[in-house]
């Protein structure tokens, strides 16, 4: 499972949409396997790509840095898919290096982002609730990644 609060959510799908028409991405941080992401830190698109995402190695240590100035780890990722659904894509999949991170996807393919989150170990894609307490009817998703 993975909280955010509505304030994390809606600055993570905003990003999400600041950055069509290549997708965006960003690193959830909070304790490192945990189930509850306390800050995001959007990041550029390396690949400027609508295809693909790539966070720069010197960014990802400056979050890295940031997140230890909290007492906190990164614990995720998330990126969107600007014309596909919320799954994990094949290149995503490979780039999956962690199998304690949270990979977040959001799906700007319909009218309303979609938001759904993955364990991925070892290739195995396994979907896993995403709460967001607070988040009112209309304004994204429910736990299901479903629209509300």
């Amino acid at each position: 499972m993975l909280r955010l609060s509505r304030d994390l959510y809606l600055e993570m799908v905003g990003h999400t949409l600041s950055g069509l028409p290549d997708e965006a991405c960003g690193l959830l941080v909070g304790s490192y396997s945990g189930e509850e992401a306390t800050h995001i830190f959007p990041t550029k698109n390396a690949a400027a790509s609508a295809l693909i995402y790539e966070i720069d190695p010197r960014e990802m240590l400056g979050v890295d840095r940031a997140a230890q100035a909290l007492g906190a780890d990164i614990m995720g990722v998330f990126h969107s898919h600007t014309h596909t659904d919320a799954y994990p894509s094949p290149t995503d999949v490979a780039q999956a290096l962690d199998p304690g991170w949270h990979y977040v996807l959001v799906s700007l393919r319909d009218t309303h982002p979609v938001v759904r989150s993955y364990s991925i170990v070892d290739g195995v894609i396994t979907e896993e609730p995403v709460v967001v307490p607070d988040l009112g009817a209309g304004s994204g998703t429910g736990a299901s990644g479903r629209p509300l």
